[in-house]
């Protein structure tokens, strides 16, 4: 252990040398790459340090303690009193190398290289109709405001209404470090049961809403060919296909490739949608690399937490009860109304513990 966190520490230093260097100061592509490294590093650099030091106090407790043990003929109070202390100093140095070994072996679990991105999310209302439409924007205004308390900046990229005020799709990003770290548990399925606005006898229905959660690519790492893409404009459409402005500033985006198509009208600005929508055609493409990739890995992680797949239902929300299960890990809440309101730490930290439980049991097999 202590030798790959040595060489993790000299990684760090290496990248500060290099940020350092002019012609990387100058290339913003390569210094956002290094900066998002040493990022990733910064955390068990500080916690090694503090393991070095508190392993410092420790041995010199015990040389101190060796001694005055072996100072032979005096047993006065002070001598006493002074072993005492030394003891308790010992104990205390102890029980903090402890502490900081075991979060060594966790930050030394191989670590999800989008932890630190920026995530694009996409809520779509799936079974159960217009009732999934309203258990969607439920979904939004929830992730909205547990990023808000976060500190972490939301922005809409492209919604889809329903007739009673739901959303078939809303697309959003969310911009603040480590994002993708926290929100990748969300993707799947969420299902309600709750009684409809809509329902007239009071009874409890259940429906559905999809979430997708993608990391956000730079585009250094997504290569978007001019002659791959077809880029259509159009006047931006309001409910029941009215137009709402007499400017061509909708983009329709199609990724010849893949088939992938995006349309967003959002901003009045052409320029605006067609950057959003490239941005959101990144993050997909960056996800189909991703799970290619993933495709060859171990399931253990994928069995604990689930894989973000959309077809998973992840989770259930019951609204009579006040209570959400999350199936990955069997966990009740009974505090539904709090987790609505973006109180969703509980949740998310169990489901991060569960899954450093389940690599640590991986790396001592």
């Amino acid at each position: 252990m202590i030798d790959r966190l040595e060489a993790i520490a000299r990684r760090y230093h290496e990248i500060e040398a290099e940020m350092a260097r002019p012609e990387v100061a100058s290339d913003h592509a390569q210094l956002t790459k290094l900066a998002r490294e040493q990022r990733t590093l910064r955390e068990t650099v500080d916690k090694y340090e503090a393991y070095k030091r508190a392993r410092h106090e420790l041995e010199s407790a015990r040389e101190m303690l060796k001694h005055e043990k072996d100072s032979a003929g005096r047993a006065q109070s002070a001598d006493l009193e002074m072993q005492e202390y030394l003891r308790a100093e010992e104990r205390r140095a102890a029980a903090e190398v402890g502490e900081l070994d075991e979060q060594l072996k966790v930050l030394l679990l191989p670590k999800d290289p989008n932890d630190d991105r920026d995530v694009v999310v996409e809520i779509q209302g799936a079974e159960g109709g217009e009732e999934a439409a309203l258990f969607a924007a439920d979904l939004f205004r929830m992730y909205s405001k547990w990023a808000e308390h976060k500190g972490w900046k939301t922005e809409v990229v492209d919604v889809s209404h329903s007739e009673k005020g739901g959303y078939d799709k809303i697309v959003f990003e969310v911009h603040g470090h480590g994002a993708y770290s926290q929100l990748k548990y969300e993707g799947g399925v969420h299902r309600v049961q709750r009684v409809p606005k809509t329902e007239a006898q009071g009874r409890i229905h259940t429906s559905a809403a999809t979430v997708s959660v993608m990391p956000e690519a730079d585009p250094v790492e997504v290569e978007l060919k001019p002659e791959d893409l077809e880029i259509k404009t159009s006047t931006s459409q309001g409910p029941g296909g009215q137009s709402v402005n007499t400017t061509y500033s909708a983009i329709r985006l199609t990724h010849k490739p893949t088939g992938i198509m995006i349309s967003i009208q959002d901003e009045k600005s052409q320029l605006q949608n067609k950057e959003k929508a490239m941005r959101v055609l990144r993050a997909r493409l960056y996800e189909m690399k991703l799970a290619e990739q993933q495709a060859t890995l171990g399931a253990q992680r994928r069995s604990m937490i689930g894989g973000g797949n959309r077809s998973e239902k992840i989770r259930t929300y019951n609204f009579k009860a006040n209570r959400v299960t999350d199936h990955r890990i069997n966990l009740d809440l009974h505090r539904l109304d709090q987790v609505m309101a973006g109180d969703l730490d509980e949740l998310v930290e169990a489901l991060i513990n569960a899954d450093r439980a389940a690599g640590l049991n991986g790396s001592s097999t």
